[in-house]
């Protein structure tokens, strides 16, 4: 990978880890806008402070924008979306993978 490339990929992946930026792109998966306080219950425990500071980071990274009916992905954001659920069949994996390797509780004597 070239050094610009992985200067994108820093870049995104800082922009992501951002403390519920995924989850807030998360809950607009399904297409539908949503007011700032349903956005809020959906992705819950999050205060109206940090809501309004992910959104404000996505939007300008434009990857959600907003409409008269609320906030939803733009086509990037979808596009985004689309490009990491491939996460979710290997977390159902790796979970799976986790669970065996726990090994069982040790019975008191």
């Amino acid at each position: 990978m070239s050094s610009k490339e992985n200067a994108a990929i820093s870049q995104l992946l800082a922009l992501l880890e951002a403390r519920y930026a995924l989850r807030v792109l998360w809950a607009l998966r399904d297409g539908h806008a949503q007011t700032f306080r349903l956005l809020q219950d959906s992705v819950g425990n999050i205060t109206p402070n940090t809501l309004n500071t992910r959104i404000k980071e996505l939007r300008e990274a434009g990857l959600v924008n907003h409409g008269t009916d609320g906030y939803s992905l733009t086509l990037s954001g979808q596009d985004l979306l689309k490009r990491l659920s491939d996460l979710q069949a290997f977390a159902g994996k790796w979970q799976q993978s986790q669970v065996k390797k726990t090994p069982p509780p040790v019975a008191p004597s």
